[in-house]
């Protein structure tokens, strides 16, 4: 019986001493899931050797899409890691590091260097049921992003504040082994982005050392945690489209450069968008002042001031008339003439554009407007000259049209041609003439030499009105073609005269024949 308790007691005191061992490397080892053992996480670990993935688990070519034994670049792989440790480097390490993910600060990303080689190994707490459901729906979730983003035809990328390439897709890969074949995962776009997190867009081009071409793009960069996510659109054609625009502008510009008349091309914001150098001569406004674009009221406020258009009222007014002027020309009704200060006269011309915009045309017409006056004058004073006469005078065109009579004429043959519907012409007047006067084959010879355009020697004839009157009828041609017609009354004893006359003609043609 002592010899049990012995031997109960010392099993007991082992017992105790096995249990304490257990509780003290139970205490010793770190917690872990419940089903850690059975989660069947495996390790993460690359061995980079002369800038390639020497060796690697299972687990690690899983997590970068690459079948086992696959020729990979460790710019690759620092790509793909450097979007969630933002502070790993290039280059190499030459003492052990380690760097904890911007996502989630359990996954610790460890660099060990091993003989000239080093080691990368991704180490993190062992997932839950929960971690694994959730994850399942991210991946669903990012397998369908990635097949978006992959079949999309514009380039997208992801970089840095400095702009290091952190992420991109096929477009910009594509896109970047034709620009800079020696590095694909290279920044091809040299953007400035902004220190604040506010949205910019940017017009960027890109070409590569033998491309003779430029590529133009409009790159829009948003703000996404400490990084910048970036999507070009092609605008090759837009860049185009302005560059003919504007090789166009230029040409029309050469062509007005060389016209006297003065033209202002106001966009549809109306600003100054084009001129030529007449204008600057017409309006005496300074090329700088020109070429800085002022808005339309601008240039015609320095117009006033240069006393180039006539002088306003007052200036509230002269407001409302250029309002009324740009309306005007908008509707492709305005045209004025302006009579300035300096005694010049100019033709100004509004006519709608394309857009919105609004054309002026300048014009000194001064030379114009002073032969005008010059030439009415004088033919105020010649037909005053004629009216003077008591001769009927009438001139027609050689097309036969009547174009000038004078007031003795309008009396005789009790006419007034201007107040008729349609113009005269030398038949209506020959039937107002032969309803007036007897009859006589004269009138057929006087048409004939209006209308003909030979054979217009100056010539006379008397012809008889029905009330008695004799008058005497002449024609004489003048420059241009024209036909003067003129009836002069003859004396009471016009019938006995021209009895005389004849009898005279008649004895000396007998004579002649003796």
């Amino acid at each position: 019986m002592q010899t049990y308790l012995i031997l109960s007691a010392g099993l007991g005191a082992c017992l105790s001493a096995i249990i304490g061992v257990l509780l003290l490397r139970s205490s010793l080892r770190p917690e872990r899931p419940v089903r850690a053992r059975d989660s069947g996480v495996a390790d993460v670990d690359f061995l980079i050797r002369d800038g390639f993935v020497f060796n690697a688990t299972t687990a690690a070519w899983r997590m970068i899409g690459q079948p086992v034994g696959q020729e990979f670049k460790w710019a690759c792989l620092y790509n793909i890691l450097s979007s969630r440790f933002p502070n790993l480097t290039p280059e190499p390490p030459q003492t052990p590091q380690q760097f904890a993910a911007i996502d989630n600060p359990d996954t610790i990303l460890q660099l060990t260097p091993e003989a000239g080689d080093f080691r990368i190994s991704l180490r993190g707490r062992d997932p839950t049921l929960a971690d694994i459901h959730k994850l399942a729906i991210e991946h669903t979730e990012f397998e369908l992003l990635r097949t978006a983003m992959a079949a999309l035809p514009n380039p997208v990328w992801q970089c840095n504040s400095a702009g290091r390439v952190l992420w991109s897709n096929a477009a910009y890969v594509d896109f970047a082994r034709r620009m800079i074949p020696d590095d694909p995962q290279g920044n091809l776009f040299d953007l400035t982005l902004p220190p604040d997190a506010m949205p910019q867009k940017t017009r960027a081009n890109v070409g590569g050392s033998t491309q003779d071409k430029r590529y133009w793009f409009e790159v829009t960069s948003i703000k996404s945690s400490d990084t910048w996510l970036n999507y070009a659109v092609d605008i090759d054609a837009i860049v185009n489209a302005e560059t003919a625009q504007r090789n166009f502008v230029q040409t029309l510009a050469k062509t007005f450069a060389h016209l006297p008349i003065g033209l202002a091309i106001f966009d549809r914001d109306r600003r100054l968008a084009l001129f030529n150098p007449a204008l600057i001569d017409l309006t005496a406004l300074p090329a700088d002042f020109l070429s800085g674009r002022p808005n339309l009221l601008s240039f015609f406020d320095h117009m006033r001031e240069n006393r180039m258009i006539p002088e306003p009222k007052n200036y509230v007014g002269w407001r409302e008339q250029m309002a009324s002027l740009v309306a005007a020309a908008t509707d492709d009704r305005y045209s004025e003439t302006w009579t300035l200060p300096s005694g010049l006269t100019y033709k100004i011309t509004g006519r709608p554009h394309p857009d919105g915009a609004v054309a002026f045309l300048l014009e000194d017409i001064s030379a114009e407007i002073s032969l005008t006056r010059r030439f009415r004058s004088e033919l105020e004073l010649n037909q005053s000259v004629i009216e003077v006469f008591d001769d009927a005078v009438a001139v027609f065109s050689p097309l036969g049209v009547l174009t000038f009579c004078n007031d003795a004429y309008r009396d005789m043959w009790k006419t007034d041609p201007d107040s008729a519907f349609a113009a005269m012409t030398i038949l209506d007047a020959i039937r107002l003439w032969q309803g007036a006067c007897v009859p006589t084959p004269v009138w057929q010879k006087i048409r004939d030499m209006v209308l003909s355009l030979s054979d217009r020697n100056q010539w006379s004839t008397n012809v008889k009105r029905t009330n008695g009157e004799h008058l005497l009828c002449r024609l004489d041609s003048v420059s241009g073609g024209a036909t003067v017609v003129r009836f002069t009354a003859q004396p009471a004893d016009a019938d006995q005269r021209i009895e005389q006359a004849s009898s005279a003609d008649l004895i000396g043609h007998l004579d002649d024949r003796t």
